[in-house]
Formats: C-alpha cells, structure tokens, sequence
C-alpha cells in the first residue's frame, strides 16, 4: 500500500535544511563523523522514503525543477570562497616541512595517481579521471578536525593533518575547477583544427579572467571596509553578496570562470590583513555549515536506485587502490627525510578522509557536464560518494585503535588552558597537576611564569591570541579554559577567542564585578566567557584571599561521602572551582553550574588554610 505525503515546496525545504543540521548537531552530540549522518538523512528522504512509501519524500530534480543547478552552483560557490578564505600564504611557511611537502608536493603527486587511479582502476575517460582525481585531493578539514580531537593524537601528526586538510581544501577544488574549465572549453572548440591548443588558450585566459575578478573584487571590499564605506551591520551580508555577484559577473564574462573568480575572492581576503576579517570569517562559515548541510542532504536524496547499482567492481577496486596505494605512496614519497617518524608517517599514510565539500563539488561538475552532453559524468557522483562513505567510516572508526597502537596518541585526562600567571592560577595549576588533569599556564611575560616553572607547571610563553599560539599551542589536548587575568576585558577577548573552537560551555572568566549582583556598567555576557566560581568572586578579592592565607584543598567523594552533605558542610565562604571525574573528566563550576558529585570524584576548593586533602564527612544514615 503507497502512501502519499502532500509536501509543498517551503515544507520540503524546512525538511532539507533541519535534516543537515539535525544530522550536525547529532554527529556533535555522539561524535561521530557528520557526513556519516547527512547521508543517512538525506538517503531515507530520497531513495529509502521512494522504496518504503511508493514516492521519495525529497526529489530534488522534480521538486525543484530548473532551479536546482543555479543554486548548487551558487552554494557551491559559497562554499569555495569559505575555503578560499582558510587559505593564508602565512601559515604554509609556517607549518612544518611535512606539511610543506605534503601540500606543494603532495597535492599535485596525488591528483596525478588519483588520475591514474581512476583510468586504470576503474576505467574511466582521461578528463574525467583527471577531474575526479583532482576533487579527491581535498582531505576535508571538516571531517578530520573531529576525528582529531576523538583520537587524541600527538601534536606533530595532529598537526600536519589538520594543515593538510585546511591548505588542501581549496587547492583541489582550483585543480578541478582547472580541468573542468579545460574539459567545457575543450569539448566547445574541438571540432575546430587547432581544437586542443585553442582549449589551452581558452584555459588560460578563462583562469586569468576568473582570478582578476575575484582578486579585485577582494581589494575592492577590504578597501571599502578599511575606508569605512560601509557599516559593521552590513559587512557581512555585503561580503556574501559580492561572492554570488562576482560569480555571475565571472560567468557572463567567460562561462564557468565563477569558481576560480570565487575561489580567487577567498584567497585575496585570507591574506589582506584587516580588522573585520575574524568576525566576517565566522559569518562565512556559518553560512557556508548551513549550504553544506543542505547541499549534502539534496544531492544525497537525489540518488536513485540506478546509482547504488553502480557500486560495481569497478568502484570497490577504485577505492581500495586510492585507499591502500596512493594516498599511503603519496605521504611516503613526500615526508622521506623529514621530521617524521615511521610511526607517525603510517599514520598519516592511512588517514585521509574525504569531505563535503568533495561531494559538493563533484555533485555541481557531474550535473553541468551531463547537461552539457556527457552522460560518464554520472560517475564523478557514484565514484565520490563511495570515496567518501568509504573514508570517513574506515578512517573515522580506525584512528583512535591505530593512534593507540603505534602510541602517537594522548588518551587521558581532560586538560585546561590557564591564561594569566599568578599566585591563584599558579596554585591552581599545581592542585590541579596532583589530581592527574594536565593544565598549561600561559601568560606573556616570562617573569610571571618563573614560579610556575620552578613549580614543574608546562607553561606557554606568549600571546595566546596571536597567530603563532595557532601552531605552537597544543589545541588538541585543551579541553576547557578558565582565563584569570587581572584585566577583565582581556579575560573576556580571550574567551570569545576560543568559545568557537571549545564551546561556549567550557571557556570560563573571573566575575567581572565585585558584588553578587550584576551591574550595568559590566562586559555584556554575551561577549564574555561564563562566571567561574561565584559571581563578585573577581581578580583583585581571590589575590586578596590568597595573601591572607587561603589555599587550594581536594574533597575526594565516596560511596560513604556523597555530594548532598559535602555541600552542607563546606568551611565558611569556601568556593568551588573544579570537579574531576574518576576517568580524567573535568569541569569548571560556576554559578550555574554546580558539581554532578559521583564515587570517585574529586571537588577542588578554594578555602582558609593550607593546602591539604579534605575528608568528606561521612553521609548522614
């Protein structure tokens, strides 16, 4: 029995866009791999929903008829610009000779066996082996920063993957955008004699047209923004519109230049140096989370019953000689001789997942190559896809057992980021070291931190928000931040520095007051961090109480010892800073707050008298 649902178009669209982000937010929440679940959304509103119900919930071509190309290729072109933008000629002379090679080298060495890969493999033409090959460069930052942080890998190969995905990211799209303009220019004049020089003509000047616009177009809107033509409030927006304009205004000029005009947009932005380039970045990114999730679901509840069927021999041998011969060939040809230990080089061999913003892409070239007459091109999607699924499960589910194996990984205890050198967070640090949770001191002066050093505390010397605290910090092992500084403003710059990247829940501030009661005159809280301790509990009273003779004490919970009386007889005016977890978990209290409590769990104090560890009083029968 068929049963039909009457969803119009703005109901399929809310569908669409709250699966992506459901699927998101889920992958967050369990921690695993996003595009994992974006597929499965979007294939039980295509192809599954088609099969159990008698009609697809989601049918994009259908529903959206002629307007569906347009706007995949603009949330395609969204998409490149947001790439384009993470790539900052700076941080590639900074990163490691691994990283160096993998990217200059590296790239162009795996498009060409990617290439080779997909016609010898799987026997596909040359431009659309090329394509493909080119498109399956991009290692997907997405993807492989949360399997990072899953895996708790060493700094060094964490390192090199996460710089590996971000700089590779818009070179493969720019090595198939260069294919993809070759094989339309190509494929208009090659009935004419002279027909593959002209394409290459052709090629290079689209290329030149497309770059020109985008790096102009970006001088012009950093020019704009510096001279003060345009408002804080409109920054934003008029960032995104330049992007859909200069790709309109690239593809009039010369068709298909849109996205190195785009991609070239990005790029220029990344590398001027202006004020609003943070806050405009976030913005882009955000956008750009939305498309994707969008984009993913759309494409994926496209498939049909036809392509699974397509999963052939052919396709399963592509993969495994992408999987187990080109990318493992790539990374050892690349990094012999450098920095990198065996160890650490099988890993990265083996780690490589696919993103997608591959998907993406691949989804805009296969649709505008098979309007345009070539009915192969409904490979590049078949072929991505499994590349993809095929990645991100293998990698996403064998790199924290393989971290383990060859002992490149931390897996341990939470660690926390203290930023301001003084008594208290030396104090702290140390109380917090001799329960087992790993926390790192920073501070810019050296004097501060001389204490903390004769104390045995790892400290870091420096700006914790320059660019160079990006690549020298260990991000991956800084799990929560309590910034104690006795600048509050700074405390709260700080904290908004790093709520993206650890969450808004986990990046703590002292009050900025010095009553209980809020004042008028007080840092917003929503461009601060949470309240650690209690509120009116700020710089000046904690350095205070320290001077007088209060110290860091440990309450250790037990079956016999709950939470409930422990509270009920903490010493007068005592505060809570810290719960650690028996199994390394930690958490800042604050004012909302409070401890979970649990057998094994061990409540930091800030009370009257020498440091020591408190025995819970037994529990009440």
């Amino acid at each position: 029995m068929e049963i039909h649902f009457a969803l119009d178009i703005t109901a399929k669209l809310a569908l669409i866009i709250g699966a992506g982000i459901g699927a998101q937010w889920l992958g967050w929440r369990l921690q695993w791999p996003a595009i994992v679940l974006m597929s499965v959304a979007g294939l039980i509103l295509g192809p599954l929903s088609a099969l159990t119900l008698g009609e697809p919930l989601i049918a994009p071509a259908q529903d959206f008829g002629e307007i569906l190309r347009p706007a995949i290729a603009l949330a395609v072109a969204v998409i490149l610009f947001e790439g384009g933008l993470g790539l900052h000629f700076a941080e590639i002379r900074a990163t490691s000779g691994a990283v160096l090679r993998l990217v200059l080298l590296g790239a162009p060495l795996g498009w060409l066996l990617g290439t080779g890969a997909a016609h010898y493999a799987a026997g596909l033409p040359w431009d659309i082996s090329a394509l493909l090959g080119g498109i399956l460069v991009v290692t997907g930052p997405t993807v492989i920063i949360p399997l990072l942080r899953q895996a708790g890998l060493g700094s060094r190969p964490a390192s090199v993957l996460k710089w590996e995905g971000i700089i590779n990211d818009p070179l493969g799209a720019v090595f198939a955008v260069l294919i993809f303009e070759f094989m339309t220019l190509g494929d208009k004049i090659s009935a004419h004699e002279g027909g593959q020089l002209a394409a290459i003509l052709m090629l290079i000047l689209a290329v030149t047209v497309g770059a020109v616009a985008g790096i102009a177009a970006g001088y012009l809107l950093a020019l704009s923004f510096r001279r003060g033509w345009v408002p804080e409030y409109l920054k934003a927006p008029l960032m995104l519109v330049t992007v859909m304009v200069v790709y309109v205004l690239a593809e009039s000029i010369a068709h298909e230049t849109g996205l190195v005009a785009v991609t070239a947009l990005g790029v220029t932005l990344a590398n001027i140096r202006f004020a609003a380039i943070e806050e405009l970045r976030r913005f882009k990114e955000g956008i750009a989370i939305l498309l994707v999730s969008a984009l993913f679901v759309t494409l994926t509840a496209g498939l049909t019953v036809q392509d699974f069927a397509a999963f052939d021999w052919r396709v399963l041998g592509f993969v495994a000689v992408m999987l187990f011969a080109v990318r493992p060939l790539v990374v050892w040809i690349t990094t012999f001789g450098s920095e990198l230990n065996w160890r650490e080089t099988m890993l990265i061999g083996w780690i490589a997942p696919r993103g997608i913003v591959a998907v993406a892409v691949a989804g805009y070239f296969a649709t505008e190559l098979t309007a345009a007459g070539r009915a192969d091109a409904t490979a590049l999607t078949t072929f991505v896809f499994a590349m993809v699924f095929a990645t991100v499960l293998a990698h996403g589910f064998s790199i924290a057992p393989l971290a383990r194996l060859l002992r490149l990984s931390h897996t341990g205890p939470e660690g926390l980021l203290l930023v301001g050198a003084n008594p208290f967070t030396i104090a702290l640090a140390k109380i917090l070291g001799e329960v087992g949770t790993p926390v790192m001191l920073a501070d810019k002066s050296w004097q501060n931190l001389r204490n903390a050093r004769l104390e045995g505390i790892k400290v870091f010397h420096g700006e914790v928000l320059s660019e160079s605290a990006e690549e020298k910090l260990d991000h991956t092992q800084i799990n929560w931040l309590l910034s104690a500084s006795s600048n509050e403003a700074y405390n709260a710059l700080v904290c908004v520095e790093f709520a993206p990247e650890l969450g808004r829940h986990k990046v703590f501030q002292l009050s900025v007051h010095n009553g209980p009661e809020s004042d008028e005159h007080d840092i917003a809280f929503t461009i601060r961090g949470r309240t650690a301790m209690t509120r009116g509990r700020n710089y000046n009273s904690l350095i205070r109480d320290y001077w007088q003779g209060w110290r860091f004490h440990t309450i250790e919970l037990g079956e016999d010892h709950d939470l409930e009386s422990t509270l009920a007889n903490l010493p007068k005016g005592a505060e809570l800073v810290a719960e650690c977890g028996p199994e390394g978990a930690l958490a800042l209290l604050g004012p909302s707050r409070p401890p979970k409590g649990g057998t094994g769990s061990v409540l930091v104090m800030f009370a009257r008298g020498e440091a020591e560890k408190v025995q819970s009083p037994p529990s009440p029968s």
